[in-house]
């Protein structure tokens, strides 16, 4: 088989640690050996095993040798001490002859560091298969590794005929299946934000659920002072921290995240929110849930214009979902 197929296997594995593995990148490996493949393995969860140590363990498991196979992985193996001893180290020891990535691994700890080590240990190295797929699939980390800003999610959830919430009383717009979908993006992002105004209409907890570990910051945008006493952010704050900026520089918000190591930030604000980080072009990504009810005179809140009209930019990753479906998928 062409190289392709196993890196393409690899990235295909790698999605499997979404939403566990973050800050971290997903990254899937491939050994094969005489035409066979003879381990497997992705990075399952921050903190845990990388991919590379979880396949040449499956390697033992099927008891087969990886000695004088050849590795495919998604990104470049780590060459440092950090959660877990270098993969470079247990590949070398393991006896692999030829090492296929499909990328560099951007950041300064290793940027190609990986590599010089495995060829001078004898490893034959190439580098660039399905490297736009890779990059892809990690965008936030390549982003936060080359501008030490988050990779920006902005999701809101809307009526066909554009309303953002209701006067009825009825606190959804979208159906369970959309927001069960939304806490699977929470669960992977580094923090949620929202404007002060949504704190005090909605009363959010801006949580993944269910609580597994490890929780997004919270940020506000707004004074402190505005915060209502009695909402769920500050009754939950000992043991999740929320963050209030005052400022009104978006950008200075995003460094500020990124020097805290957000490394992605989902923005789930209000209408005005919304709007200034679209008219920024500060999207990397557009996650929007539209429901197949109108709700007419018991709308509230339209989308304004600029949130129209980015639903045709082709300058960030647009997901357009339909919450009529049980099983959410994306329509455009």
């Amino acid at each position: 088989m062409p190289d392709t197929t196993y890196i393409k296997l690899a990235l295909k594995l790698a999605h499997q640690g979404l939403g566990s593995v973050e800050p971290n990148p997903m990254v899937g490996c491939v050994i094969v050996k005489n035409g066979k493949i003879i381990g497997e393995g992705y990075h399952r969860k921050f903190g845990g095993p990388h991919a590379e140590i979880n396949a040449l363990a499956d390697c033992k498991k099927r008891g087969n040798s990886p000695a004088g196979a050849t590795m495919y992985v998604s990104l470049e193996p780590c060459c440092h001490f950090g959660k877990t001893p270098p993969c470079v180290n247990a590949i070398i020891a393991a006896g692999i002859k030829k090492v296929v990535a499909a990328v560099k691994d951007p950041t300064k700890k290793v940027a190609g560091k990986g590599f010089k080590i495995l060829k001078k240990a004898g490893i034959e190295v190439i580098v660039g298969v399905c490297e736009n797929e890779a990059k892809e699939l990690n965008a936030p980390f390549f982003k936060f590794a080359k501008t030490g800003k988050p990779y920006i999610i902005v999701k809101w959830a809307q009526s066909s005929d554009g309303f953002l919430s209701r006067t009825d009383g009825k606190r959804w717009i979208t159906n369970a299946a959309s927001r069960k979908d939304v806490h699977k993006i929470r669960r992977k992002v580094g923090a949620i934000l929202v404007g002060i105004n949504t704190v005090i209409e909605d009363n959010p907890m801006l949580t993944a659920r269910p609580d597994r570990g490890r929780q997004p910051l919270r940020i506000v945008l707004g004074k402190a002072s505005k915060l209502p006493r009695n909402c769920y952010l500050l009754k939950t704050a000992k043991k999740w921290p929320v963050y209030v900026f005052n400022g009104r520089n978006l950008n200075d918000v995003l460094v500020k995240l990124g020097k805290r190591g957000v490394q992605q930030l989902l923005v789930e604000g209000g209408e005005k929110i919304i709007t200034s980080f679209l008219k920024q072009k500060l999207a990397d990504e557009i996650i929007v849930y539209i429901s197949n009810e109108k709700l007419g005179a018991k709308g509230k809140v339209p989308a304004s214009q600029v949130m129209v009209n980015i639903l045709k930019n082709e300058d960030c990753r647009l997901k357009i979902f339909n919450s009529k479906i049980v099983s959410v998928q994306p329509i455009a």
